[in-house]
Protein backbone atom coordinates (compact mmCIF):
# COMPACT_ATOMS: atom_id res chain seq x y z
CA UNK A 1 0.00 0.00 0.00
CA UNK A 2 1.01 3.11 -0.95
CA UNK A 3 0.91 7.05 0.00
CA UNK A 4 1.47 9.87 -2.69
CA UNK A 5 1.52 13.22 -2.60
CA UNK A 6 0.47 15.83 -4.99
CA UNK A 7 4.56 16.50 -5.55
CA UNK A 8 4.61 12.75 -6.55
CA UNK A 9 1.75 12.86 -9.10
CA UNK A 10 3.16 16.16 -10.51
CA UNK A 11 6.76 14.71 -10.99
CA UNK A 12 5.34 11.39 -12.90
CA UNK A 13 1.99 11.90 -14.46
CA UNK A 14 1.79 13.08 -18.18
CA UNK A 15 -0.82 14.92 -20.20
CA UNK A 16 -0.33 12.62 -23.13
CA UNK A 17 0.25 9.39 -20.78
CA UNK A 18 -3.43 10.25 -19.33
CA UNK A 19 -5.20 11.10 -22.41
CA UNK A 20 -3.77 7.86 -24.12
CA UNK A 21 -5.33 6.15 -20.82
CA UNK A 22 -8.69 7.88 -21.07
CA UNK A 23 -8.83 6.87 -25.11
CA UNK A 24 -8.30 2.84 -24.23
CA UNK A 25 -10.37 3.31 -21.18
CA UNK A 26 -13.38 5.05 -22.83
CA UNK A 27 -13.19 2.48 -25.76
CA UNK A 28 -13.95 0.07 -22.91
CA UNK A 29 -16.83 1.99 -21.17
CA UNK A 30 -18.28 1.51 -25.00
CA UNK A 31 -18.23 -1.65 -24.89
CA UNK A 32 -19.56 -2.30 -21.33
CA UNK A 33 -15.98 -3.68 -19.39
CA UNK A 34 -15.70 -0.58 -17.53
CA UNK A 35 -18.28 -0.09 -14.40
CA UNK A 36 -18.97 3.11 -12.99
CA UNK A 37 -20.70 3.91 -9.73
CA UNK A 38 -23.42 6.24 -9.08
CA UNK A 39 -21.80 9.85 -7.96
CA UNK A 40 -23.41 11.09 -4.64
CA UNK A 41 -23.37 14.33 -3.86
CA UNK A 42 -24.52 14.90 0.00
CA UNK A 43 -25.37 18.97 0.57
CA UNK A 44 -26.34 20.29 4.20
CA UNK A 45 -25.88 23.26 5.78
CA UNK A 46 -22.55 24.31 7.80
CA UNK A 47 -21.46 26.53 10.10
CA UNK A 48 -20.07 29.38 7.58
CA UNK A 49 -22.58 31.72 6.52
CA UNK A 50 -23.55 32.15 2.66
CA UNK A 51 -22.23 27.98 2.43
CA UNK A 52 -22.77 24.50 2.42
CA UNK A 53 -21.09 21.18 3.09
CA UNK A 54 -20.49 19.08 0.40
CA UNK A 55 -19.49 15.28 0.96
CA UNK A 56 -18.79 13.72 -2.53
CA UNK A 57 -18.50 10.37 -3.88
CA UNK A 58 -18.00 8.65 -7.09
CA UNK A 59 -16.04 5.07 -8.15
CA UNK A 60 -15.14 2.81 -10.91
CA UNK A 61 -13.79 -0.05 -11.83
CA UNK A 62 -11.66 -0.32 -14.90
CA UNK A 63 -10.31 -4.23 -15.58
CA UNK A 64 -8.04 -3.51 -18.22
CA UNK A 65 -5.83 -2.34 -15.53
CA UNK A 66 -7.67 -4.37 -12.93
CA UNK A 67 -7.82 -1.48 -10.89
CA UNK A 68 -11.08 0.16 -8.52
CA UNK A 69 -11.07 3.71 -7.56
CA UNK A 70 -12.69 5.79 -5.51
CA UNK A 71 -12.79 9.79 -5.33
CA UNK A 72 -14.04 11.23 -1.95
CA UNK A 73 -14.11 15.17 -1.30
CA UNK A 74 -15.33 16.83 2.22
CA UNK A 75 -15.68 20.33 0.75
CA UNK A 76 -17.25 23.40 2.48
CA UNK A 77 -18.75 25.59 -1.32
CA UNK A 78 -19.66 29.24 -1.13
CA UNK A 79 -21.31 31.10 -3.80
CA UNK A 80 -19.61 34.92 -3.96
CA UNK A 81 -20.82 36.75 -6.96
CA UNK A 82 -17.87 38.93 -8.74
CA UNK A 83 -18.60 41.14 -11.41
CA UNK A 84 -21.59 40.43 -11.85
CA UNK A 85 -21.29 36.61 -12.21
CA UNK A 86 -22.27 33.94 -9.22
CA UNK A 87 -19.48 31.32 -9.12
CA UNK A 88 -18.89 28.38 -6.69
CA UNK A 89 -15.94 28.43 -4.64
CA UNK A 90 -14.35 26.19 -2.26
CA UNK A 91 -13.29 26.97 0.90
CA UNK A 92 -10.58 25.91 2.55
CA UNK A 93 -11.89 25.76 5.98
CA UNK A 94 -9.60 22.31 7.50
CA UNK A 95 -6.98 25.05 8.84
CA UNK A 96 -6.69 26.69 5.32
CA UNK A 97 -6.60 23.77 3.28
CA UNK A 98 -8.88 21.34 1.09
CA UNK A 99 -9.81 17.62 1.75
CA UNK A 100 -9.87 15.50 -1.39
CA UNK A 101 -8.56 11.52 -1.33
CA UNK A 102 -8.38 9.07 -3.82
CA UNK A 103 -7.87 5.35 -3.18
CA UNK A 104 -6.81 2.35 -5.42
CA UNK A 105 -7.68 -1.57 -4.77
CA UNK A 106 -6.32 -4.23 -6.85
CA UNK A 107 -9.26 -6.17 -8.32
CA UNK A 108 -7.70 -9.49 -8.73
CA UNK A 109 -7.15 -9.68 -4.65
CA UNK A 110 -9.06 -6.80 -3.47
CA UNK A 111 -5.80 -5.38 -1.83
CA UNK A 112 -5.56 -1.68 -1.25
CA UNK A 113 -2.95 0.01 -3.65
CA UNK A 114 -2.64 3.46 -2.90
CA UNK A 115 -3.81 6.75 -1.06
CA UNK A 116 -2.99 10.05 -2.39
CA UNK A 117 -4.98 13.50 -2.63
CA UNK A 118 -7.26 14.24 -5.72
CA UNK A 119 -5.75 17.79 -6.46
CA UNK A 120 -3.07 17.53 -8.75
CA UNK A 121 -4.89 14.41 -10.18
CA UNK A 122 -8.16 16.02 -10.63
CA UNK A 123 -7.07 18.85 -12.44
CA UNK A 124 -5.00 16.33 -15.06
CA UNK A 125 -7.92 14.14 -15.23
CA UNK A 126 -10.09 17.11 -16.50
CA UNK A 127 -7.29 18.53 -18.74
CA UNK A 128 -7.07 14.95 -20.08
CA UNK A 129 -10.87 14.45 -20.85
CA UNK A 130 -10.80 17.82 -22.67
CA UNK A 131 -8.06 17.20 -24.23
CA UNK A 132 -9.40 13.69 -25.41
CA UNK A 133 -12.72 15.46 -26.80
CA UNK A 134 -10.38 17.74 -29.10
CA UNK A 135 -8.13 15.65 -30.39
CA UNK A 136 -11.62 13.86 -31.97
CA UNK A 137 -13.62 17.48 -32.65
CA UNK A 138 -10.83 19.74 -33.35
CA UNK A 139 -9.71 20.93 -36.43
CA UNK A 140 -6.59 18.94 -37.50
CA UNK A 141 -5.02 22.27 -38.75
CA UNK A 142 -6.08 24.05 -35.22
CA UNK A 143 -3.00 26.15 -34.55
CA UNK A 144 -4.59 28.61 -31.54
CA UNK A 145 -6.24 28.65 -28.39
CA UNK A 146 -8.44 30.98 -25.77
CA UNK A 147 -8.32 30.12 -22.70
CA UNK A 148 -11.43 31.77 -20.62
CA UNK A 149 -10.14 31.17 -17.22
CA UNK A 150 -6.97 31.95 -15.05
CA UNK A 151 -6.72 29.94 -12.56
CA UNK A 152 -6.32 26.03 -11.37
CA UNK A 153 -8.35 23.86 -14.30
CA UNK A 154 -7.20 26.67 -17.04
CA UNK A 155 -3.60 25.47 -16.89
CA UNK A 156 -4.15 22.24 -17.53
CA UNK A 157 -6.79 22.94 -20.37
CA UNK A 158 -4.02 24.62 -22.48
CA UNK A 159 -1.75 21.89 -22.03
CA UNK A 160 -4.51 19.11 -22.73
CA UNK A 161 -5.43 21.31 -26.36
CA UNK A 162 -1.30 21.72 -27.01
CA UNK A 163 -0.48 18.10 -26.48
CA UNK A 164 -3.48 17.34 -28.81
CA UNK A 165 -2.19 20.04 -31.75
CA UNK A 166 0.71 21.81 -32.58
CA UNK A 167 -0.56 25.02 -31.03
CA UNK A 168 1.75 28.46 -32.06
CA UNK A 169 -0.37 30.76 -30.01
CA UNK A 170 -2.69 31.14 -27.10
CA UNK A 171 -5.08 33.61 -26.08
CA UNK A 172 -6.04 34.09 -22.60
CA UNK A 173 -8.94 35.67 -20.72
CA UNK A 174 -9.67 36.22 -17.57
CA UNK A 175 -11.99 39.39 -15.32
CA UNK A 176 -8.86 39.71 -12.80
CA UNK A 177 -6.06 42.14 -15.65
CA UNK A 178 -3.29 41.17 -13.08
CA UNK A 179 -4.09 37.61 -13.04
CA UNK A 180 -4.62 36.79 -16.74
CA UNK A 181 -1.42 38.51 -17.35
CA UNK A 182 0.50 36.64 -14.92
CA UNK A 183 -1.02 33.39 -15.92
CA UNK A 184 -0.44 34.35 -19.61
CA UNK A 185 3.66 34.74 -18.46
CA UNK A 186 3.30 31.19 -16.48
CA UNK A 187 1.60 29.41 -19.32
CA UNK A 188 4.44 31.03 -21.83
CA UNK A 189 7.05 29.63 -19.41
CA UNK A 190 5.85 25.87 -18.98
CA UNK A 191 4.22 25.19 -22.53
CA UNK A 192 6.82 27.61 -24.48
CA UNK A 193 4.17 28.89 -27.00
CA UNK A 194 3.41 32.12 -27.57
CA UNK A 195 0.53 33.22 -25.31
CA UNK A 196 -1.18 37.03 -25.19
CA UNK A 197 -3.41 38.22 -22.31
CA UNK A 198 -6.69 39.48 -23.95
CA UNK A 199 -8.73 42.47 -23.23
CA UNK A 200 -12.34 41.07 -23.45
CA UNK A 201 -13.49 37.34 -24.15
CA UNK A 202 -14.87 38.30 -27.14
CA UNK A 203 -11.31 39.45 -28.35
CA UNK A 204 -9.77 36.28 -27.02
CA UNK A 205 -12.41 34.12 -28.70
CA UNK A 206 -12.54 35.88 -32.09
CA UNK A 207 -9.16 35.30 -32.99
CA UNK A 208 -8.71 31.73 -31.65
CA UNK A 209 -9.39 27.68 -33.32
CA UNK A 210 -9.88 26.22 -30.03
CA UNK A 211 -11.98 27.76 -27.13
CA UNK A 212 -11.85 25.77 -23.96
CA UNK A 213 -14.23 27.39 -20.71
CA UNK A 214 -12.51 26.75 -17.42
CA UNK A 215 -14.13 29.44 -15.06
CA UNK A 216 -15.50 29.14 -11.48
CA UNK A 217 -18.85 30.74 -13.11
CA UNK A 218 -22.49 29.55 -13.14
CA UNK A 219 -23.32 32.27 -15.37
CA UNK A 220 -22.86 32.20 -19.17
CA UNK A 221 -18.43 33.60 -20.28
CA UNK A 222 -19.02 32.78 -24.22
CA UNK A 223 -21.65 33.87 -26.84
CA UNK A 224 -22.31 32.18 -29.74
CA UNK A 225 -21.77 35.57 -31.72
CA UNK A 226 -17.84 35.49 -31.51
CA UNK A 227 -17.35 32.41 -32.88
CA UNK A 228 -16.44 31.59 -36.54
CA UNK A 229 -16.85 29.15 -38.73
CA UNK A 230 -14.59 25.76 -37.93
CA UNK A 231 -13.97 26.47 -33.74
CA UNK A 232 -14.08 23.66 -31.39
CA UNK A 233 -15.34 24.96 -27.80
CA UNK A 234 -14.71 22.86 -24.55
CA UNK A 235 -16.24 23.62 -21.60
CA UNK A 236 -15.97 22.16 -18.13
CA UNK A 237 -18.48 23.22 -16.09
CA UNK A 238 -22.32 23.57 -16.20
CA UNK A 239 -23.36 27.00 -16.63
CA UNK A 240 -20.51 28.27 -18.99
CA UNK A 241 -22.43 27.84 -21.83
CA UNK A 242 -25.99 28.92 -22.53
CA UNK A 243 -28.09 26.51 -23.11
CA UNK A 244 -30.41 28.54 -25.78
CA UNK A 245 -27.54 29.31 -27.69
CA UNK A 246 -26.82 25.51 -28.58
CA UNK A 247 -28.36 25.96 -32.26
CA UNK A 248 -25.12 27.11 -33.15
CA UNK A 249 -22.91 24.07 -33.34
CA UNK A 250 -22.93 21.33 -35.74
CA UNK A 251 -21.75 18.60 -33.09
CA UNK A 252 -21.90 18.57 -29.73
CA UNK A 253 -20.55 15.40 -27.36
CA UNK A 254 -21.33 15.29 -23.81
CA UNK A 255 -18.96 13.41 -21.14
CA UNK A 256 -21.86 11.07 -20.05
CA UNK A 257 -25.34 11.41 -20.68
CA UNK A 258 -25.95 9.07 -17.83
CA UNK A 259 -24.32 11.52 -15.97
CA UNK A 260 -26.03 14.76 -16.45
CA UNK A 261 -29.36 15.00 -14.27
CA UNK A 262 -29.28 16.37 -10.42
CA UNK A 263 -30.34 12.93 -9.35
CA UNK A 264 -26.71 12.24 -7.61
CA UNK A 265 -27.74 15.57 -5.49
CA UNK A 266 -29.43 14.91 -2.34
CA UNK A 267 -29.59 18.13 -0.40
CA UNK A 268 -31.18 18.37 2.97
CA UNK A 269 -34.50 20.33 3.69
CA UNK A 270 -33.69 24.64 3.84
CA UNK A 271 -30.96 24.70 1.78
CA UNK A 272 -30.62 26.60 -1.57
CA UNK A 273 -28.06 24.70 -3.12
CA UNK A 274 -27.37 26.92 -6.80
CA UNK A 275 -26.60 23.84 -9.02
CA UNK A 276 -29.37 22.57 -8.50
CA UNK A 277 -31.68 22.50 -11.50
CA UNK A 278 -31.06 23.36 -14.71
CA UNK A 279 -32.65 23.60 -18.61
CA UNK A 280 -28.55 22.73 -20.00
CA UNK A 281 -29.94 18.75 -19.20
CA UNK A 282 -33.27 18.99 -21.41
CA UNK A 283 -31.48 20.11 -24.23
CA UNK A 284 -28.89 17.67 -24.18
CA UNK A 285 -31.39 14.48 -23.49
CA UNK A 286 -30.00 12.51 -26.64
CA UNK A 287 -26.73 14.00 -26.92
CA UNK A 288 -23.87 11.21 -27.71
CA UNK A 289 -20.96 10.96 -25.48
CA UNK A 290 -17.47 10.97 -25.74
CA UNK A 291 -17.18 7.07 -25.00
CA UNK A 292 -19.51 7.10 -28.42
CA UNK A 293 -17.17 9.56 -29.95
CA UNK A 294 -13.75 7.71 -29.16
CA UNK A 295 -15.50 3.71 -29.56
CA UNK A 296 -16.77 5.26 -33.14
CA UNK A 297 -19.94 5.05 -32.09
CA UNK A 298 -21.01 8.57 -33.06
CA UNK A 299 -19.05 10.60 -35.59
CA UNK A 300 -16.23 13.07 -34.80
CA UNK A 301 -15.89 16.33 -37.14
CA UNK A 302 -16.43 15.70 -40.41
CA UNK A 303 -15.96 19.29 -42.34
CA UNK A 304 -13.47 21.87 -41.10
CA UNK A 305 -16.27 24.47 -41.14
CA UNK A 306 -17.97 22.89 -38.70
CA UNK A 307 -18.66 24.08 -35.21
CA UNK A 308 -18.40 21.58 -32.80
CA UNK A 309 -18.41 21.49 -28.48
CA UNK A 310 -17.42 18.97 -25.65
CA UNK A 311 -19.27 19.66 -22.62
CA UNK A 312 -17.03 17.57 -20.40
CA UNK A 313 -19.63 17.79 -16.98
CA UNK A 314 -19.64 16.05 -13.99
CA UNK A 315 -16.50 13.94 -13.37
CA UNK A 316 -16.53 9.99 -13.62
CA UNK A 317 -14.73 7.66 -11.55
CA UNK A 318 -13.26 6.17 -15.05
CA UNK A 319 -11.26 8.82 -14.84
CA UNK A 320 -9.54 7.98 -11.35
CA UNK A 321 -8.93 4.67 -12.55
CA UNK A 322 -7.30 5.16 -15.62
CA UNK A 323 -4.86 8.36 -13.90
CA UNK A 324 -4.86 6.07 -10.84
CA UNK A 325 -3.24 2.96 -12.95
CA UNK A 326 -0.81 5.55 -15.08
CA UNK A 327 0.20 7.04 -11.70
CA UNK A 328 0.87 3.89 -10.05
CA UNK A 329 3.00 2.75 -12.86
CA UNK A 330 5.17 6.11 -13.16
CA UNK A 331 5.67 6.54 -9.30
CA UNK A 332 7.05 3.10 -8.62
CA UNK A 333 9.00 2.95 -11.75
CA UNK A 334 10.52 6.39 -10.29
CA UNK A 335 10.44 4.93 -7.01
CA UNK A 336 8.45 7.89 -5.38
CA UNK A 337 5.91 7.72 -2.61
CA UNK A 338 5.76 6.00 0.54
CA UNK A 339 5.16 2.22 1.40
CA UNK A 340 3.12 1.51 4.53
CA UNK A 341 2.22 -2.02 5.73
CA UNK A 342 -0.77 -3.67 3.77
CA UNK A 343 -2.32 -4.43 7.77
CA UNK A 344 -2.93 -0.95 8.20
CA UNK A 345 -5.55 -1.28 5.82
CA UNK A 346 -6.88 -4.93 5.34
CA UNK A 347 -8.69 -7.06 8.56
CA UNK A 348 -8.65 -10.65 9.97
CA UNK A 349 -12.52 -10.49 10.16
CA UNK A 350 -15.00 -9.36 7.83
CA UNK A 351 -18.80 -8.82 7.64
Amino acid sequence: MFIFSNDDISAVLSMRDCIDAFEQTYRDVAAGRAVNGHRSDMITETATPEAVYLLKMVGSVVPRYHIGAIRINSDILSFPTLNGKTRKVKVPAASGRWVGLVMLFNTLTGAPLALFPDGVIQRMRVGATTGLGARYLARQDARSAAILGSGWQAGTQALAAATVRPLEKLYVYSPDESHRRAFAQQLQQELDIAVEAMSSAEQAVRLADMVLCATNSLQPVLSRDWLRPGVHVGSIREGELAAEEFSVYDRIVVHDPGNMTNDHLVVASGIDHREKSSPLMRVLDNAPSLADLVAGQTPARQKPEEITAFLNYHGLGYQFAAAGAVLLEKALAAGRGVELPDEWFTQDVHS
